[in-house]
């Protein structure tokens, strides 16, 4: 799937993941499309919390490599 920008939270322990994913989020226009991508196994969890805390859609996620990566909508 297409998306606007891509986060590279990469070797970060949570909540960085969290926090950067946030900050990235603060800068995008409604209805566009982050791309994230961290190596914390707890940032499973962590992004489906962090959409239904925020409103954010989380369409996709998935695990490549011992790489998670997330694709967020911004509501």
């Amino acid at each position: 799937m297409a998306f606007d920008q891509e986060l590279d939270a990469s070797g970060l322990n949570c909540p960085l993941p969290i926090l950067r994913t946030k900050k990235a989020l603060q800068k995008m226009e409604s209805g566009q499309v982050l791309r994230v991508v961290a190596t914390d196994p707890g940032s499973i969890k962590d992004m489906e919390a962090f959409a239904k805390q925020t409103g954010n859609d989380l369409i996709e996620s998935g695990e490549e490599g011992g790489k998670y990566t997330f694709l967020i909508k911004k509501a």
